[in-house]
């Protein structure tokens, strides 16, 4: 199957990936022939039963690993083409990365966990608080800057999560069970601050969710199963 609502604008093209890993002498097939294509500017969601590749897709279009075969293109740049230290780069220039478990340092307050990403710039630090400024804002938490996550909400922990994420102003956000250590009002708030940064601000985002609740949020839902997409749910 070819996903293919938009050849002409296109953020995220993958094209005839086969992602294969080996286990001993066993090859584990986990992509095949798999084409995807994210115009910019969309908010998709990625459904799968467990174990069906959609985090190891989502690796993939963020340049955290490599397919076997085939290609991924993100805003023009061939990933499997670059070298590591390259999609390093390039990951902190154009990718937003949003997690279930919130990956936030517990020795550090909302804001300088906000800052992370913007320490691998040549930003001041006058330069680099006003980004962490306006990014705490937009999810809402200027009044929690100087917390530590435990004195968090884990909703508060995910908003903070957001912040890094888009702290940077990334071409691409990719979540990854955005709201799956969450309670339903907490999701839900979650759940309406993406779509406020798609609908507002523009943001590409591609999330991965077991959850049709959260996939209904998305602008387009597909489906992944034994290495294939498709526009039906999995039966």
């Amino acid at each position: 199957m070819n996903e293919n609502p938009s050849n002409n604008g296109a953020l995220v093209r993958v094209e005839g990936v086969d992602k294969i890993f080996h286990r001993g002498a066993e090859d584990i097939h986990v992509l095949t022939g798999l084409n995807l294509q994210v115009p910019a500017g969309e908010f998709l969601a990625l459904m799968g039963p467990s174990g069906s590749g959609k985090s190891t897709l989502l690796n993939l279009i963020g340049g955290l690993d490599h397919p076997t075969n085939g290609t991924v293109t993100v805003g023009g740049e061939k990933l499997n083409q670059s070298t590591d230290r390259a999609l390093a780069a390039w990951r902190a220039r154009h990718i937003g990365f949003i997690f279930q478990l919130y990956n936030l340092m517990p020795v550090l307050t909302a804001e300088r966990n906000v800052e992370l990403p913007l320490l691998l710039t040549h930003l001041s630090r006058a330069e680099r608080k006003t980004h962490v400024d306006a990014a705490l804002a937009v999810v809402g938490l200027s009044h929690r800057a100087r917390h530590y996550p435990r004195t968090l909400s884990g909703g508060e922990q995910q908003r903070v999560g957001i912040a890094r994420a888009i702290v940077t102003d990334p071409t691409l956000l990719l979540c990854d069970e955005p709201t799956g250590d969450l309670d339903r009002k907490s999701g839900d708030e979650i759940l309406d601050l993406l779509q406020a940064l798609n609908r507002e601000h523009g943001k590409t985002i591609v999330m991965v969710t077991h959850d049709p609740h959260a996939s209904a949020r998305a602008s387009r839902t597909v489906y992944l199963n034994k290495g294939q997409l498709s526009n039906e749910p999995v039966k």
